[in-house]
């Protein structure tokens, strides 16, 4: 082995080129970092086309890598070292400019767990206030209750089939379930769990009105996931699973009770009884018990899981919503727990009739107008050979944000829903395309007679005949097979209207209500931009990752619409994708996809677009000013939308 010295004779030839050589080195490991890095999420991998070339030019220059290349064969003992030392320099670098996925979950984590933070105080206030109705109510019990239906949910999941923890989940958790079952199963791959490990369950909310008890539960769990492919059986499944890290996570998992229902001790689902008399409970596809006739899955009888949240998305506040007390005085029992969960049941099959390219499940949920738009799309998307595309659907968040009367004698509901999804068009017959997971924002109108009254009867059973209480079946007819009651016209009870996307409804709705006379609407909309519950102080819509990130692949989109993207658009992207924190590699796939990732553009000119471009200048005015950059990247986006007179407008009045 040298000595000390004698390296340092051999080094002081190349001192003065160390900056250099440490330079080319952590240059040369550029390919090498973008091939091996995660692309944002845990199913998807960025190729080379993918990565973010801020910075890297297109490569080193063939004469630099050849000379690097010679030394380290001329001088193996001190290259070699340096080469090291410069991977790790860059390493570091990267680690703390750009954090890798690795990084992004543990922010996640965290985000996760302030959202979810109370005080032991709080908790003894909400036992004791579920006490004061049900004395015989313990905490303990209904946390160990909820561990086991997380596990045993996980493996209904693995195994693909969840009529075990049916009885448990409202009928729209059961849909979401179903649906993304059948999603997984068209992309070719099945989900392999293993390892699955609750590590801690906290009550972290209790909201109480006269309709229903509400009790948030906060999972703290980890295991081992991955994607395999759909003919794998189980035990290969376990086997590819147990190679996987083990991750950790945290959810929010919602039950829903009457206020008024008992603990029945040793009398309940969980030990194969009727939570209401208390016979014998073997399951079945109507949730209904042959002795009593009781719905078990209904919230009247014990708790029901109605809603499941990341909890880097959980809210602990809720806005008020308009018009709900004047709607209320029509409908007494009108509350937003079950709309919101019947809104969630619309949505689901919404997506499985797109995903199938079949309306039929539609049928006795939808109005004949929104079932013959969804239909005349997918007609002609058949035609041309195509399908619409949804892969790793997820909802982010279902609220209420207003409800009206019209003047045709129609009580209207407005529900927002926040989901993301791999999303496009793609060939019939060919296996789905990759492509990013785009946020989306849409609002579901649901209407129905005005003088319905909500049967609180079925509680948070959604997909019943409101007449005879009989489950829907997913049949064309628009009437209850049991009873004959017309469904689809929504006599009854809630059904689906339209689904559009924020822009096209804000604007649509912004123009009936100038048309509407002031006696016949129950509240305004709130169509400007609202104060989102994250926080108790609130804070734009806008301002959240998957709204800034919604809003920059739109713009991608628009910008990609015509074939061709400019070198100055893709400085104004990367612009914006710097500022509002968005990775780049993300927006690059929605350059490539163009505008497949969304149900329609925004047409020039349109209310639409300028909602669209108002709420890009709200982004962009967040710290209270649009500096010369901001207001470049606004100019080009309201020269595609055809807009420039109405952005004058706009920034000449905030």
């Amino acid at each position: 082995m040298p000595s000390p010295r004698t390296v340092l004779r051999q080094l002081a030839p190349w001192a003065s080129w160390l900056p250099f050589t440490l330079a080319l080195a952590a240059a040369l490991l550029l390919p090498l970092e973008s091939l091996a890095r995660t692309g944002g999420g845990e199913h998807y991998k960025s190729s080379s086309d993918n990565r973010d070339s801020g910075g890297g030019g297109d490569g080193l220059p063939l004469w630099i890598l050849f000379e690097l290349v010679r030394m380290v064969f001329r001088y193996p003992k001190v290259m070699i070292p340096l080469l090291v030392l410069g991977g790790v320099v860059y390493w570091l670098y990267r680690r703390n400019l750009h954090p890798d996925a690795t990084t992004r979950k543990a922010l996640d984590q965290y985000e996760a767990e302030r959202r979810t933070q109370v005080t032991s105080s709080d908790v003894s206030g909400w036992v004791n206030a579920l006490k004061l109705k049900d004395p015989a109510f313990a905490l303990e019990p209904v946390l160990g209750k909820v561990r086991r239906l997380f596990l045993d949910t996980q493996r209904a999941w693995f195994q693909r089939d969840m009529t075990p923890v049916r009885p448990f989940l409202s009928d729209a958790t059961w849909q979401r379930f179903g649906v993304q079952l059948r999603l997984i199963d068209a992309q070719g791959v099945r989900d392999a769990i293993t390892d699955v490990e609750v590590l801690d369950l906290q009550l972290i909310g209790l909201e109480q009105s006269e309709w229903f008890d509400s009790i948030q539960v906060r999972v703290h769990a980890r295991m081992r996931d991955t994607d395999v492919p759909a003919k794998f059986t189980d035990a290969q499944a376990t086997d590819a699973a147990r190679k996987a890290p083990m991750e950790s996570f945290t959810e929010v998992w919602t039950f829903v009770r009457k206020p008024g229902a008992q603990t029945r001790i040793g009398a309940d689902l969980f030990q194969g009884k009727c939570p209401n008399c208390g016979a014998p409970f073997q399951g079945g596809a109507t949730n209904q018990c042959e002795f009593c006739n009781a719905v078990v899955n209904s919230g009247n009888y014990d708790w029901t899981l109605s809603e499941i949240t990341q909890g880097v998305e959980h809210s602990r506040y809720h806005r008020p919503v308009d018009g709900l007390l004047q709607a209320r005085q029509a409908d007494p029992a009108l509350n937003v727990e079950v709309l919101e969960d019947r809104a969630s049941l619309l949505f689901w099959k919404w997506i499985d009739a797109q995903s199938r390219g079949d309306t039929t499940g539609l049928s006795k949920v939808a109005t004949p107008e929104a079932l013959g738009t969804l239909g005349s799309e997918l007609e002609g998307l058949r035609r041309q050979g195509r399908r619409r595309v949804f892969l790793e659907c997820a909802v982010g968040s279902v609220d209420v944000r207003a409800l009206e009367l019209d003047p045709r004698g129609l009580d209207r509901a407005h529900v927002e829903i926040r989901w993301s999804a791999q999303t496009g068009v793609g060939p019939i017959d060919e296996r789905p395309p990759r492509l990013p997971t785009v946020p989306q924002r849409f609002v579901f109108t649901l209407v129905r007679k005005h003088g319905a009254r909500t049967n609180s009867a079925n509680g948070m059973s959604t997909d019943r005949c409101p007449q005879c209480n009989a489950p829907l079946t997913n049949s064309a007819a628009t009437s209850c097979e049991f009873c004959g009651t017309q469904l689809a016209n929504g006599d009854r009870d809630w059904v689906l209207a339209s689904a559009l996307p924020f822009e096209a409804w804000n604007a649509r709705e912004s123009a009936s209500f100038r048309a509407t006379p002031p006696r016949a609407a129950m509240a305004r909309p709130s169509h400007e931009v609202q104060a989102h519950p994250a926080s108790s102080a609130g804070t734009d819509v806008v301002m959240d990752i998957q709204e800034r990130q919604r809003l920059l692949y739109m713009m991608a989109a628009i910008a990609a619409a015509d074939g061709t993207v400019t070198s100055a658009e893709r400085r104004m992207l990367k612009l914006c994708a710097e500022r509002w924190n968005v990775e780049w590699a993300q927006v690059e796939m929605a350059l490539n996809a163009g505008p497949q990732l969304f149900d329609r553009l925004l047409t020039r000119g349109s209310p639409e677009a300028e909602v669209f471009l108002r709420n890009i200048v709200e982004v962009a005015l967040v710290d209270g000013r649009i500096d010369r950059k901001e207001r470049r990247m606004l100019e080009s986006a309201a020269t595609h939308l055809g807009l420039e007179e109405q952005l004058a407008a706009m920034l000449d009045g905030r």
